[in-house]
């Protein structure tokens, strides 16, 4: 919190500062002012962060203010101390990091005319673009699956199905909020290293997911709705990892339809949000290369077709833990169990799937989701905070000895499942 979070609003003023010609362009003295006024909150708030200064109630008029003002209530209950505040370093990591980004949104939709600019935009694209090598081999090689996914034996396809799954799960390493906002860019093929890489998946419940969407598969009627949920993370070329494996889903017949699930403001960096999402749609579209350009149109085609749904809601961007999503959004709950599965990517997802708790290493998934159960779900994440679950006995002890870092590296993944088996 100390070190990465200060570097990172360093890096949005610096963003904003970057811009300043374009808001005048666009908005004459009007949008110079608003320059200044956002980069003046924006510097309140690091110092706020940087002197551990306590935390105080949001201020503007956004959707979630209320429910975020109640929950600062909340953290300052649990203080049981009337005179003391929850400060930047006293209080829970998850809540003070997912406050920190909601500050930042604050700071710029109370300076309009530029309310909508998204900070961190620039870095969320240049990611995308410095992985161009890795997107056009990952879409060479589901192009030349397609071709032939008709002639592939159940044993083949269940392999293809399982390496695109590894290659959604590296694709998580691409994470600019833990990089401080520098470039986490995909330069490596995937495809020929996820062999190497089979060692570091420390739980690996994949044949869960492909018994589940096999029987739905092989027991439905014509006409019934096989629907997967993906609740995503990063945007760049994790996203592109996501969209081949919907796009895999589709094409096998696996699923009838895919439904994602992304952020309503610019978050945790790299986080996806509506923009986010048409906007790698259109640029492999308009790609250079042929199979990506094909893949860019397929999914333009789901899109437009309604087989590829995109929804936001606020709930993603509160501090609460996921079991508390009944209370606090049971639209977005009800939603949810719309789902034949749910593959909740990354490591904030898996943070408030688990309550961000200090969990036994062996406590089952199930036990740690704390009776968040909308649908069968699978959470795919390279580890990169101090939580994890579901470990078998002295696996976790072995790595602390051999790997002190495994917890928070991105060097280990897993697939967790929780539903019936």
């Amino acid at each position: 919190m100390r070190d990465r979070t200060p570097q990172i609003l360093t890096k949005v003023i610096d963003t904003l500062h970057r811009h300043k010609s374009e808001f005048f362009e666009k908005h004459g003295e009007v949008g110079m002012k608003a320059e200044k006024k956002a980069i003046s909150l924006l510097s309140k708030l690091r110092n706020e962060l940087q002197t551990d200064k306590p935390i105080i109630p949001l201020v503007d008029k956004w959707a979630d203010a209320d429910i975020w003002n109640q929950y600062l209530e909340y953290q300052k209950g649990l203080l049981n101390e009337s005179d003391r505040k929850p400060s930047w370093f006293q209080s829970p990591w998850l809540f003070v990091e997912c406050y920190m980004y909601r500050r930042i949104h604050e700071a710029v939709i109370q300076s309009p005319p530029i309310d909508d600019f998204d900070v961190f935009k620039e870095s969320k694209d240049q990611n995308f673009l410095e992985s161009q090598q890795s997107v056009m081999v990952l879409c060479t090689h589901f192009q030349q699956l397609t071709s032939c996914i008709e002639d592939l034996d159940e044993n083949k396809l269940k392999n293809e199905f399982f390496k695109l799954l590894q290659i959604s799960l590296w694709g998580n390493k691409c994470d600019l909020s833990l990089s401080g906002g520098e470039s986490s860019s995909q330069k490596t093929d995937i495809l020929n290293s996820l062999e190497d890489l089979k060692p570091f998946i420390l739980v690996n419940e994949l044949e869960h997911l492909w018994s589940l969407l096999r029987k739905f598969r092989d027991t439905r009627k014509k006409t019934a709705i096989v629907r997967v949920d993906f609740v995503l993370d990063n945007s760049g070329f994790e996203l592109i990892t996501d969209l081949v494996l919907a796009d895999f889903l589709l094409s096998s017949r696996l699923a009838t339809e895919i439904h994602f699930h992304g952020k309503m403001i610019p978050w945790f960096v790299s986080d996806t949000t509506l923009r986010d999402f048409n906007w790698v749609i259109e640029h492999v579209k308009h790609g250079n290369h042929e199979p990506m350009a094909k893949c860019g149109a397929a999914w333009e085609k789901y899109v437009q077709g309604g087989r590829w749904v995109y929804h936001d809601h606020v709930f993603w961007t509160l501090p609460h833990a996921f079991c508390a999503m009944p209370q606090i959004a049971p639209d977005l709950y009800a939603e949810l169990q719309k789902a034949c599965l749910i593959i909740f990517k990354g490591d904030l997802n898996y943070r408030k799937l688990a309550g961000d708790r200090k969990w036994e290493f062996t406590v089952p998934f199930h036990e740690a989701l704390n009776g968040f159960h909308p649908s069968p779900l699978c959470s795919i994440r390279t580890l990169k905070a101090e939580i994890q679950v579901g470990l078998r006995p002295g696996l976790a002890e072995q790595l602390t000895a051999s790997d002190p870092g495994w917890l928070t590296t991105g060097k280990y993944g897993i697939f967790q499942f929780d539903g019936p088996v």
